[in-house]
């Protein structure tokens, strides 16, 4: 369903972290839509035409199909970004698929008004490069998971990072959707998560996943997790509550030195 009406864009991070004059080239050009969970934003090889900002709890995963019906998932956003056209300027075939994981709704623009928006302002432009090397980041940190960690740490991973986007110790995910994230059999998932639930990292209900103490559940999980967090907190600002949910992004303006970096090279600083 789309709509004409666009609604405050305070459900998505990338769209408040942008000031008011940059917001005001984006505006006019956003459309509300809702999304089912399973919908399909582009498939393998199609044009990308719009750039879509998921809002609230929507969820949205990229996917790499592979032999015998499998999928790999690569990157997962929530409020916290954008995708389709991010890195490039759109209008590329889609070497990914990208399907809505938890329903909810998204603002979309045309790619073609989001070029010329960057193209317009420095500021804008520099924050959507940002939040690209962020998402890279996912992709890359998500190859080397894949190669050197266990399904388990794996699926910790991706629990957490779900976690990060909803704010919630409850995860609306089922065993099967878990299966196609990891690239894995769904009786395999099953064992897997049977013996993280034996462990008392999570526990099991229908159609969805608890986590019932974060802290245990990062300490067995692998480093890849952090290290993203890491990274956001590092190119994007990003601020994390109590809870461990991305709640904001605040990067530094181009041209600003971080205070951290002030603070680093200051005399007083150095050993």
């Amino acid at each position: 369903m789309s709509s004409d009406h666009v609604p405050s864009v305070g459900g998505n991070l990338l769209l408040t972290a942008l000031a008011p004059r940059d917001m005001a080239l984006l505006r006019p050009h956003l459309t509300l839509r809702d999304h089912s969970r399973g919908d399909v934003l582009f498939e393998v090889g199609e044009d990308v035409s719009h750039v879509t900002f998921p809002l609230s709890r929507t969820i949205a995963t990229l996917v790499v199909p592979v032999s015998g019906g499998k999928t790999v998932e690569t990157a997962t956003v929530g409020h916290e970004g954008a995708i389709g056209g991010v890195v490039s300027q759109g209008y590329l075939p889609a070497f990914t698929r990208c399907a809505v994981q938890i329903d909810g709704a998204v603002l979309r623009i045309d790619a073609d008004r989001l070029r010329e928006a960057k193209s317009a302002s420095p500021t804008l432009n520099d924050l959507f490069v940002r939040y690209a090397d962020c998402l890279l980041a996912q992709v890359l940190q998500s190859v080397a998971c894949n190669a050197a960690h266990s399904v388990e740490q794996r699926v910790l991973r991706w629990l957490l990072a779900l976690q990060d986007r909803l704010g919630s110790d409850v995860l609306p995910v089922t065993q099967e959707v878990l299966a196609g994230m990891i690239g894995v059999g769904r009786s395999y998932v099953t064992g897997v998560l049977g013996d993280l639930q034996d462990q008392g990292l999570i526990h099991v209900g229908r159609g969805r996943i608890h986590l019932p103490d974060r802290a245990r559940a990062e300490a067995a999980c692998c480093e890849c997790h952090g290290r993203i967090r890491r990274h956001f907190q590092a190119v994007l600002g990003a601020d994390y509550a109590t809870d461990g949910e991305m709640v904001a992004v605040e990067p530094t303006p181009p041209g600003v030195v971080p205070p951290e970096t002030k603070r680093s090279a200051s005399p007083e600083a150095r050993p």
